[in-house]
């Protein structure tokens, strides 16, 4: 069966997967709520916002009408993970018909803490056959520059997943399915915790050494936090594991690193909160997996600190401190 797709968001993602399906030669269109955007898209094919001069596929169609939604079989939610709930809402209220929902925001519901795919499957209800979170180690402009790009189509219904895989995959664009939904969204979300911190680390003047013990010792609080949700462990040697921490933590195009290293170069967060404008996953993210670390007893020294800097006002460089000198111990993997 040939599938149409319509993308609610014009951002960097909602354009670079709109790249991709036209590629693969699938209807798509853009949906965006700034009208001049819209046009640009229509008129030249670019989106400098987010991608400068770059030429995206001249078969790229927007709009600013999200009642177009209806004429669609698969919705793509490419937007902040604190408006998932409002724009699923939305969609909703002009579909006439179940469709397929694909979910590539990484985090949680900022209130109730569920994942993204319980939030659109609890909002759409009879609208939604399934919930699909294609997700992964994607820099959204080496997308849409065409640079080889592995992720993941996860859902418990594989059949779903399969059906994700099939549209996206092409020569650039690889998708590997898996129906571990609790523990892969919560790698891809708390990998933006911990690329914060990578670049709190750099913005400090530390080097390669901190960032690869950062890695290693989020990796195995990744781990723990999802397997304490009910996350498969050997998820997190994967894509939405250890793949999306590495391209995150180390990566100037991530959004997560580049905050992370204005606030260790100030070894403060206060201008950070002052002047940033950008969606920064993170921040949100942190805040939702400390309540949760608390409630549920889980160690999670790296996050922690993390979320006392953004949250508590700590300098930086005292949070570095606090966690060189913790009590010494044997290394675990758990």
């Amino acid at each position: 069966m040939a599938y149409n797709v319509f993308i609610a968001g014009s951002g960097a993602w909602g354009c670079g997967l709109a790249q991709v399906l036209c590629d693969n030669q699938v209807d798509t269109l853009v949906w965006g709520n700034q009208q001049e955007v819209v046009d640009e898209i229509n008129a030249t094919h670019t989106n400098h916002l987010y991608f400068n001069d770059l030429l995206l596929n001249p078969q790229m169609k927007a709009t600013g009408d999200l009642s177009l939604v209806d004429n669609y079989q698969v919705v793509i939610l490419a937007v902040p993970t604190n408006a998932i709930e409002s724009v699923t809402q939305q969609v909703c209220d002009h579909l006439t018909h179940p469709v397929i929902f694909i979910n590539v925001a990484k985090g949680f519901h900022p209130v109730t803490h569920e994942g993204l795919t319980s939030v659109i499957t609890r909002v759409a209800g009879d609208k939604c056959y399934n919930c699909v979170s294609l997700i992964g180690p994607s820099l959204a402009i080496e997308v849409a520059k065409r640079l080889l790009t592995s992720v993941c189509a996860v859902s418990e219904d594989q059949a779903y997943a399969k059906i994700v895989q099939d549209l996206f995959s092409n020569e650039y664009f690889r998708v590997y399915t898996s129906n571990d939904v609790i523990g892969s969204e919560a790698g891809v979300a708390i990998k933006n915790i911990l690329a914060l911190a990578s670049g709190i680390l750099t913005g400090l003047g530390q080097g390669d050494n901190a960032r690869a013990a950062l890695m290693t010792r989020g990796l195995v609080e990744m781990r723990r936090y999802g397997v304490s949700l009910g996350g498969d462990p050997a998820t997190y040697f994967g894509l939405t594991g250890i793949g999306d921490l590495i391209v995150t933590c180390t990566s100037n195009s991530s959004r997560n690193f580049s905050a992370g290293l204005k606030i260790g170069q100030d070894n403060s967060v206060e201008d950070f909160w002052a002047t940033n404008t950008k969606t920064v996953e993170g921040v949100k993210a942190v805040k939702v997996v400390y309540e949760e670390a608390v409630r549920r007893g889980i160690s999670m020294p790296i996050s922690e600190q993390v979320y006392k800097i953004l949250y508590e006002n700590k300098k930086p460089s005292e949070a570095i401190d606090v966690l060189m000198k913790r009590p010494l111990k044997r290394e675990n993997a758990q």
